[in-house]
């Protein structure tokens, strides 16, 4: 392993990892990769959950348990996640305690089909911020416009939020002016903003692998030109708005009541398409006081050859204004590729949970007590 990592945190970008199971946990992977690969944090959400409960027998003993109480497959499954985020949770605490909170973070996310349910988002975030009961949690809220005032009543309350699922730049101004609302509600019901905090999830990958496949049905020698562009463009550019927004006089008084401000995540930092290399969304995301989220295979490989070489954000934003306005005028619309996108990930994040209930309901069944 190379010392691209320790450059990497030396930089201001925490190192995250993109994953979570009960495996991870007990053999003792997660802290070693705390203690040798500098990982200060976890992100999960129901795709991961769905991947890990479905492999292995690591649960069987919880569901076993769960299936001699007869407990619904929701109360199960709430259960079982809540626990390994729990145990995570401790075992990052070091960390979080050593950076005064700002690392050594879990990250859990709400019911993904209650995205477009203000309400019951808003409810399901304290819940599981009660059920997991750590300091070093935070609730995951979709950027969707239902999740906006979640956000805002969710950070009001004094519990820490990542907000996922940001694609669009307007979206992330809206992300950070929800977390603003917020934190002005928590001030004045005299919560401490120094223990309030909170990341903005902004997806990559996704951007070039959908913008990519249509430059790619274009074929002109323009299209080519500018595939593998726009994806790093865009969170370039949301860094600038981060740069803007937390330099405010809104954000001063905010500041000066010992908030902290709600750093970019980098998620969806796993390379797609072979034809570029695999260390691209973290080598060249570069910045201080933000995140970002690998899979494994993305860390080792990070780990093994990234080229981390300083600040590869700031002064790139005039280039990032006409990475996106080239593919604009091959006829690609911006607005129209980061709606799809958020409508996806919604419905992917809705499909994977589905997944886990149907398990997780198929192994309650084979493990309940026979009648008798």
């Amino acid at each position: 392993m190379t010392d691209a990592l320790k450059r990497l945190s030396d930089e201001g970008v925490a190192i995250w990892l993109d994953d979570l199971s009960r495996k991870r946990i007990s053999s003792g992977n997660l802290a070693e990769l705390i203690d040798q690969q500098h990982v200060v944090g976890v992100t999960t959400n129901p795709s991961i959950f769905q991947k890990a409960i479905s492999q292995g027998d690591g649960y069987d003993t919880q569901l076993t348990e769960l299936a001699a109480r007869r407990v619904t497959v929701e109360e199960a499954i709430r259960m079982i996640t809540t626990a390994d985020v729990r145990d995570a949770a401790d075992i990052l605490r070091p960390v979080f305690d050593a950076t005064d909170g700002q690392d050594g973070r879990v990250s859990i996310e709400v019911d993904p089909r209650l995205a477009h349910n203000t309400l019951a988002t808003t409810a399901e975030a304290k819940q599981l911020a009660w059920l997991v009961d750590r300091p070093n949690t935070l609730i995951k809220i979709p950027a969707t416009k239902a999740g906006l005032p979640a956000i805002t009543e969710t950070i009001g309350r004094g519990i820490s939020v990542n907000v996922t699922l940001i694609f669009s730049l307007e979206r992330y101004r809206a992300v950070m002016d929800a977390y603003l609302a917020g934190l002005e509600k928590a001030k004045a019901a005299g919560l401490d903003l120094s223990r309030i905090h909170s990341v903005a999830s902004f997806f990559v990958s996704r951007v070039d692998t959908e913008i990519d496949k249509r430059l790619d049905a274009l074929g002109t020698p323009e299209a080519k030109a500018a595939r593998g562009k726009v994806a790093l463009a865009n969170a370039r550019l949301a860094y600038e708005a981060y740069e803007e927004v937390f330099s405010s006089d809104r954000w001063e008084k905010l500041d000066r009541a010992q908030a902290n401000k709600q750093r970019p995540l980098w998620a969806s930092t796993g390379v797609k398409d072979p034809a570029y290399k695999d260390t691209l969304y973290v080598d060249e995301l570069v910045a201080p006081n933000t995140v970002n989220t690998m899979p494994e295979a993305t860390l080792e490989a990070t780990g093994d050859h990234g080229q981390i070489t300083g600040d590869t954000v700031r002064g790139t934003y005039d280039q990032a204004r006409a990475d996106i306005e080239a593919v604009e005028k091959l006829g690609i619309s911006y607005d129209e590729i980061v709606q799809l996108l958020e409508d996806e990930g919604v419905e992917k994040f809705e499909s994977a949970w589905n997944d886990l209930l149907k398990s997780t309901e198929a192994e309650l069944k084979r493990l309940a007590p026979s009648e008798g």
